[in-house]
């Protein structure tokens, strides 16, 4: 075989890899911009499901507090019935 043609050759293999590799570092480089694309996603959805979460239970607080508010105040008029009331033994 002719030196050009190896040459020739040789060559032809270093641009085959070069392709090779450089498209390898694209495929890479684009799947890692997709996780974090994915994770970005991910976060932000967690966060407003945090925020919802953090409403619900300030919700519920307040629900909370007004069922023991009216509860005290029931209890309050049975107690206030109790007194009155002749035949109840206080």
């Amino acid at each position: 075989m002719d030196t050009w043609i190896i040459v020739l050759i040789v060559i032809a293999a270093i641009v085959v890899l070069a392709v090779l590799l450089f498209g390898g570092r694209r495929a890479r480089e684009r799947k890692l911009e997709e996780r974090r694309e994915e994770a970005h996603e991910l976060r932000r959805g967690a966060d407003e499901q945090a925020e919802e979460a953090k409403q619900r239970q300030a919700e519920a607080q307040e629900q909370a507090d007004l069922a023991r508010r009216e509860r005290e105040a029931a209890e309050a008029r049975a107690q206030r019935a109790d007194e009155l009331d002749p035949d109840v033994d206080t």
